[in-house]
Order: C-alpha cells, then sequence, then structure tokens
C-alpha cells in the first residue's frame, strides 16, 4: 500500500468523533450495550489518561470512515516501570490483514519514548491465539500471566 493509499492515522478528542468509533469498538467490545454507554466510559476513562488514535479513511462523500483504533494510556507501577499501555486494539472486521494493527502499534512504540515508557504493554485472551500470534511477529513476548476475580459491588 503506498503513503497516498494508507489510511489517514489521528488522535481522538471529541465526543462525536468517540461515538463514530461505537461500532468498530463493539467488535472488540461486544459487552457495551450502547454507544452512549462507550462514550460514558470514555469520558471516565479519559479523565484518567485513556485516549484513542484512529486510522480513518475518507469515503466518496469525503466523510472519514474509521477502520482500526487503539486504546491507551501511560501507567507506572514497580513491575515496568512507565509505560504504555494498551488497552484497546481493533480492526474491522471487513478489512482485517491489511497492516492496520502493525501500523497502529508502530504508532504507539514511536510515541511511548515521547510520553517517557520504556515498555509497551498489553493483556490479551488466552483464548486469543491469532491475536498473540500477531503479537510475538510484532516483537511482544508474553511475561505474566494475570490472574482476576469479579467482586461485588
Amino acid at each position: 500500500m503506498s503513503a497516498a493509499d494508507a489510511p489517514l492515522l489521528r488522535e481522538v478528542e471529541r465526543e462525536d468523533e468517540v461515538l463514530a468509533l461505537f461500532p468498530l469498538m463493539a467488535q472488540l467490545r461486544p459487552h457495551l450495550a450502547s454507544a452512549e454507554e462507550f462514550l460514558q466510559r470514555w469520558r471516565r476513562q479519559s479523565a484518567e489518561g485513556y485516549r484513542l488514535v484512529a486510522l480513518y479513511r475518507e469515503d466518496a462523500g469525503g466523510d472519514l470512515q474509521p477502520e482500526a483504533l487503539a486504546g491507551y494510556r501511560v501507567q507506572e507501577n514497580l513491575v515496568h516501570g512507565r509505560f504504555l499501555y494498551l488497552d484497546d486494539l481493533v480492526t474491522d472486521q471487513r478489512l482485517r490483514s491489511r497492516g492496520h494493527g502493525e501500523r497502529l502499534i508502530r504508532h504507539l512504540r514511536e510515541l511511548a519514548p515521547r510520553l517517557g515508557c520504556g515498555k509497551l504493554v498489553l493483556d490479551t485472551p488466552l483464548s486469543n491465539a491469532l491475536g498473540q500470534r500477531f503479537y510475538f511477529r510484532m516483537g511482544l513476548l508474553a511475561s505474566a500471566l494475570r490472574f482476576n476475580q469479579p467482586l461485588p459491588a
């Protein structure tokens, strides 16, 4: 794909942009009940540093259509130091295997040091064998097994 054919990469900052990403995010997070729930969660999480970046393609009418997105935040802990945590990574299911995920990870790898981060970290379900293959191919290594327990509200 030539640079002219490549989708436009943009940070997502406005609520209308977030709402336009809901159908794409719902492919990754089907438990989100509505675009409004997604927006409410984005508002809370962005207040804590969560950011979205997306790849867009211009349609025939000149409108930008999202093709892939990444949700991320900067965190710090005693295990990793300061790191960029990749919460969400999804490409529209009709557009997979076109390099969008790779482009988003490359972007975040370049961004992380500018944000003072020494690592890129993400979690993926044990059941996500295809995702794990992709992450290994991108140079990410499995370094932990995460445990969790739902707690009463």
